[in-house]
């Protein structure tokens, strides 16, 4: 899994600086956290949006993302913690950026898009060295890096997130 070159080193702090990010928005939605709504508030936002009264949505959602975050930051389980980013970033894209196209600057799906690479990418790559899935778990024979285990992740991720996004009602 590494020795403690550059790439480990590099691999630990992309996975802290965007796991550790991302788990704060799941805060922000489930406790209300760093300006967040709270629970209420992005349950009622996630009804507007179609998803019933919202609360399943907002559970799913803020657990996801903290689940996912926290997973990816310690490399921990790091194939299905990408998979838990990548499905929130998918229906996060589809529901709110989809139809503004590409690019943040016209509210498009730019950043769900870098968010889905970099899970994506850790999660062929393995989370290195200096990770929890190293320390514990690289003698079990869990699939936690390569290109299957990277498109397995992406292929799930993108496929929760659909189903998501395609299972919600019109908007209100």
């Amino acid at each position: 899994m590494g020795d403690g070159s550059a790439v480990d080193v590099g691999l630990l702090l992309l996975r802290v600086v965007v796991g550790v990010t991302f788990s704060l928005h799941g805060m922000q939605k489930l406790f209300g956290w760093f300006g967040g709504g709270g629970f209420d508030g992005t349950a009622e936002w996630f009804a507007s949006l179609g998803f019933g009264n919202g609360r399943a949505a907002t559970a799913m959602a803020g657990g996801s993302e903290i689940a996912g975050g926290l997973g990816l930051a310690l490399g921990l389980l790091t194939p299905l913690s990408a998979a838990a980013m990548i499905g929130t970033m998918t229906t996060a894209a589809l529901v709110n950026n989809a139809e503004n196209g590409f690019w943040s600057a016209s509210k498009g799906w730019e950043l769900n898009g870098y968010l889905i690479a970099v899970a994506w990418v850790v999660a062929t790559t393995g989370a290195g060295a200096h990770s929890l899935d190293a320390a514990l778990l690289a003698d079990t024979g869990l699939p936690l890096s390569g290109v299957g285990t990277g498109l397995a992740a992406l292929g799930l991720g993108v496929i929760g997130g659909w189903v998501r996004w395609a299972t919600r009602d019109a908007p209100t």
